[in-house]
């Protein structure tokens, strides 16, 4: 078993043996029903993608190349215009309109008003031992400025090493939050692409690839798909992502990365709601 597998039923089992059930919940379903979740705090995973190690699972499909698209949204075009984001193909933040159009100052925004990436590209060249490489959007100005989603995965740390003779790039995310039915596996997806595309334009290999999560949960809802999942087999494939080639970080496009080893993983049956 891959160890994306591995990794995600070792964690579904967790939640339900070992997780609390939190008390007042912000979120609710679209019926306005308060979205009750279980959870557990402190989950790390680890992958080596020079390994072929990703976090795709076989356990069920993972919209890759549409968390990929988001990536360009915040970090390319740096927006939080919900019309760009139509636009590129990504329509999962609409719930989340504060009524103008965006999701606030938030997440591209974020990125343009601070010039996150750029200080990072030109910090990763110039400096690429330094251990202040970070990205935060987690920017207490920027959220009280508006209305909008705190956001979720909110920091990023990298290193350079040098291994073989080469320059190593590794990455760890950090998420406040995270749901484990939805977006969790696409934002595990879409950072080590975002990983791929800084280490090529840097023109460094790519390394590992590390994920903090606070608060891993399921919602009250989800757990009949938690049960099908249970009852699955898992491919005996490791999924794979392809940079196909070296390029500006801001010239990459969605048809610069192809997908491998997904045919055979299916969807689930069961419904997974939406809480926001």
């Amino acid at each position: 078993m891959i160890k994306a597998d591995q990794y995600y039923l070792q964690n579904l089992r967790r939640v339900i043996s070992e997780g609390s059930w939190d008390e007042n919940p912000r979120p609710k379903y679209e019926d306005g029903t308060p979205a009750y979740s279980k959870f557990i705090t402190g989950v790390f995973e680890e992958y080596d993608l020079s390994k072929n190690e990703f976090p795709i699972i076989t356990l069920r499909n993972t919209a890759i190349k549409t968390g990929i698209k988001e990536i360009f949204w915040i970090y390319q075009q740096q927006t939080s215009s919900l019309d760009i984001a139509r636009n590129m193909g990504i329509n999962w933040w609409d719930q989340w309109n504060i009524g103008d159009g965006t999701i606030g100052q938030r997440y591209g925004r974020t990125v343009a008003r601070y010039n996150l990436m750029d200080q990072l590209l030109g910090g990763l060249i110039r400096d690429p031992y330094s251990r202040r490489h970070i990205m935060n959007l987690y920017q207490y100005i920027d959220l009280g400025e508006t209305k909008g989603l705190y956001p979720c995965a909110y920091e990023t740390i990298f290193s350079v090493r040098i291994e073989n003779g080469n320059m190593v790039l590794d990455m760890t995310l950090i998420q406040r939050s995270s749901d484990y039915l939805t977006a969790n596996h696409i934002n595990k997806t879409q950072y080590c692409a975002l990983q791929m595309m800084i280490a090529a334009h840097c023109n460094y290999k790519v390394g590992k690839f590390f994920h903090l999560v606070q608060n891993l949960h399921i919602y009250d809802r989800h757990f009949d798909a938690v049960k099908e999942i249970f009852t699955k087999t898992p491919l005996e494939i490791q999924p794979t992502i392809i940079l196909k080639e070296n390029k500006s970080f801001y010239d990459y496009t969605i048809d610069d990365f192809e997908i491998i080893g997904t045919e055979g993983i299916t969807k689930l049956n069961s419904k997974l709601e939406l809480a926001i």
